[in-house]
């Protein structure tokens, strides 16, 4: 096989053809007008799936949580959160740049936190401390390997949040995914969190965009900070049209991933240089490799054979799978991985 085998990460992905037809036919005005209905529509599909009043495209999923932190919060307040977290690993410091608070990490489970967790983490109301005003959650996790929160589990860091006036957001980069393999329902998820954040472009695969999913008053509130943000669009319709072609034909064949990262997993099981491979629930294949195996040369080698994957830390490597990933390439795979 002469193509490139990526698994890198789910935002490598390609439109389809029918994604492409749909974004070329796509009606489009200003949107900083609200004047592009094929904003308007992804905003209302997406908002009425949820179960929310009203729904913001945004460039980026970390546009997406950065501007729900902003709102959520006040400089000197406290964001409560697990210690994998993509919003305090992987967006650039944007808790403290952008809206001046800081976190208290949680060491949860692959990345998923508990309800008695938050309790404790909760500072007192005392000046010499934060304030605790916000809990992020993240289904699915990324460093935890694309692991998935349980509903239930959810619903009782609700009750805590509730009980002690803390706001609750969900960082859903992949939520779509835990959906999938959960079993609970985009209404489900609405009800529990003040805020959500859907990235349209990993597993559901868009080229570009997230979503942001609140009430009327937060949602207007969200349109003036990603103005503030520089992320304001005007005929991004073509942009929107691939999110709802993507939400109407891309959640159901997520199954088709996890099922090839299940492969994955197996394949990996049988190499003698594989020392932990995390559990695997979803699309997200992270391993660590045995100390006389270095995790740069696995890297190069792997890419010398046409396959690319990314370093997740001391001699751990994140194979992630999706929509151009076809099983087909599994045995390559193997091969390669075989002849190490």
């Amino acid at each position: 096989m002469n193509k490139i085998i990526d698994l890198r990460s789910d935002t490598v992905t390609k439109p389809t053809k029918q994604m492409l037809e749909a974004m070329f036919s796509a009606e489009v005005g200003d949107d900083i007008f609200d004047e592009d209905p094929t904003v308007n529509k992804l905003q209302e599909k997406i908002a009425k799936m949820f179960n929310k009043e009203a729904a913001l495209y945004v460039p980026s999923g970390t546009m997406a949580n950065q501007i729900a932190i902003k709102i959520h919060t006040q400089p000197g307040d406290e964001v409560i959160c697990d210690i994998t977290s993509h919003i305090y690993n992987f967006e650039g410091g944007g808790i403290s740049f952008n809206s001046g608070v800081s976190t208290k990490l949680i060491n949860g489970d692959n990345g998923r936190i508990r309800a008695e967790q938050v309790l404790e983490s909760i500072n007192p109301d005392n000046i010499h401390y934060a304030s605790s005003q916000l809990v992020s959650l993240e289904n699915t996790s990324n460093k935890g390997g694309g692991s998935c929160y349980e509903l239930s589990d959810i619903e009782k860091i609700r009750t805590v949040c509730t009980q002690n006036n803390l706001k609750f957001h969900l960082d859903g980069a992949r939520l779509f995914n835990a959906i999938t393999e959960k079993k609970y329902t985009s209404t489900d998820i609405g009800n529990l969190f003040d805020s959500v954040s859907i990235c349209l472009s990993k597993g559901l695969g868009a080229p570009i965009g997230s979503i942001i999913i609140s009430s009327s008053e937060f949602i207007q509130k969200a349109k003036r900070y990603r103005k503030l943000f520089g992320g304001a669009m005007r005929q991004a319709g073509y942009l929107a049209a691939a999110g709802i072609y993507a939400l109407d034909n891309h959640i159901e064949r997520l199954k088709e991933d996890h099922e090839n990262a299940q492969e994955l997993v197996k394949i990996l099981k049988q190499q003698s240089y594989i020392e932990e491979i995390l559990p695997t629930e979803t699309n997200i294949v992270i391993f660590k490799l045995k100390n006389d195996f270095k995790d740069t040369d696995f890297i190069a080698n792997l890419e010398k054979n046409k396959i690319k994957v990314v370093s997740f830390g001391p001699q751990t490597v994140r194979m992630v799978t999706h929509l151009d990933f076809k099983s087909e390439m599994l045995s390559e795979v193997e091969k390669v991985l075989n002849g190490f």
